[in-house]
């Protein structure tokens, strides 16, 4: 995955690396999935879905408890948790929330305002576009839900202070959405197809129906108790065995970042045969397989995959000493080489291929790894496990054991139409 071998760098090659224009890229897009608008962004009807706040989740977690505000308030403190420093962030969210409709129905634009409890493909069909209001996780949530990409959907980070937003808008127009409101409806910007991941499943033990994550924010026990409950229900409704072989099926839903299959306690080892692009089919056991996007290379596949300055530093010790080149040791060079390596770990929203991971593999005479990661088209998981699940984007859990085969892929048809807007 390098761009350069560490171990054949003598001190011209090193001179070069560090005045030398910058690298070529690990991986070109093959597609432009970046274009200007032939016409303004003017939508008729908007649906606005907004995250949930710690606030709100902290009220509806005591709900049934019957606790006061004054007792949420003691026993947040019992936490460590400061109540009037939630409220305070709540607050901010409400008062951005509030000014993004404010703005839209000055426009004379239908506003529907969604919990992300509430939203659900009725609301996709309802509206000419989707602003999520919050962060990226809000995001992600509701891009998983739009399956056409004709369909745009734009991020508003309700919170910048607090929440990241690699996903919205720049955080300026946080407080000056009226600008940007302007700016998209006069076409200045660009768009964005950002490529997703789709998903199809087969074999025995098939349970389609997912386990929202964020919704239930639930323990390991709940979690395994949540998938047992609707895999029950879904046999008792269709009134088969739990061993009848289900054959392929498109999930109606969508991956922007990555997909997660692994054992659902963390501590237990993976255990699944994996096929890349048609291949061998590759017994492996690991702490869990990741396969991302280019828009998902920069979040969870990126921190599996980066390197620290003092793991280079020793790789390059370990290459001076082996070859008896002169091999720069100096801070900076290992700086260098640090963020050039770790660069090319990220690629383009729009390219059209998949980037798996293989997290911490285990090999030995039984179980090999042939490649730890690597781009693909196509990546088939059969598993081996006990008490898997497979995780769509960190909040959509499906049941994924012993039988169940995954196809992971991308299909033009699946791209999210997002903007870029410039700051």
């Amino acid at each position: 995955m390098a761009r350069c071998s560490v171990l054949c760098l003598g001190s011209r090659t090193a001179s070069l690396l560090l005045r030398g224009p910058p690298p070529r890229p690990l991986h070109r897009s093959l597609c432009s999935g970046s274009s200007e608008p032939k016409a303004g962004f003017n939508p008729e009807k908007v649906a606005v879905v907004t995250k949930t706040t710690r606030y709100e989740f902290e009220q509806q977690r005591y709900r049934y408890a019957g606790l006061s505000e004054d007792d949420l308030k003691q026993l947040l403190a019992m936490k460590g948790s400061s109540y009037s420093g939630l409220l305070e962030r709540h607050n901010i969210h409400t008062s951005n929330v509030e000014h993004i409709v404010k703005s839209l129905q000055r426009k004379g634009i239908e506003v529907r305002v969604l919990k992300r409890g509430e939203y659900n493909e009725d609301v996709v069909r309802w509206a000419d576009a989707i602003i999520s209001a919050g962060g990226d996780g809000t995001m992600l949530l509701v891009a998983s839900k739009v399956l056409s990409k004709d369909k745009p959907v734009v991020g508003v980070n309700t919170d910048p202070e607090r929440s990241e937003g690699h996903l919205c808008l720049p955080v300026r127009y946080t407080h000056a959405f009226p600008e940007a409101l302007e700016k998209l409806c006069r076409g200045e910007f660009r768009w964005l197809w950002r490529q997703r991941l789709r998903l199809h499943l087969e074999g025995t033990g098939i349970n389609p129906h997912p386990v929202d994550l964020h919704d239930q924010q639930l323990s390991l026990e709940q979690h395994t108790q949540a998938h047992r409950i609707t895999t029950m229900d879904n046999q008792h409704k269709r009134g088969t065995l739990y061993d009848t072989y289900s054959k392929p099926s498109l999930l109606p839903i969508r991956s922007l970042n990555e997909i997660f299959i692994g054992e659902s306690l963390s501590s237990r080892a993976s255990y699944y045969e994996i096929s890349v692009d048609d291949g061998p089919w590759e017994k492996q056991k690991s702490s869990g397989l990741s396969v991302c996007t280019g828009t998902g290379s920069k979040a969870w596949s990126y921190n599996i995959n980066k390197l620290a300055e003092q793991a280079v530093e020793e790789v390059l010790k370990i290459g001076k000493a082996q070859t008896g080149l002169d091999i720069p040791l100096e801070q900076t060079f290992i700086e260098k080489v640090t963020d050039e390596y770790n660069k090319s770990l990220v690629f383009s929203p729009d390219d059209r291929h998949l980037f798996y991971s293989v997290r911490e593999p285990i090999v030995n005479r039984v179980f090999s790894n042939s490649r730890q990661r690597g781009f693909a088209s196509k990546v088939c998981v059969r598993s081996r496990c006990w008490d898997a699940c497979m995780v769509v984007d960190g909040g959509t859990s499906f049941e994924f054991n012993d039988g169940a085969i995954a196809t992971i892929s991308m299909s033009e048809e699946d791209q999210l139409r997002t903007v870029i807007l410039e700051n």
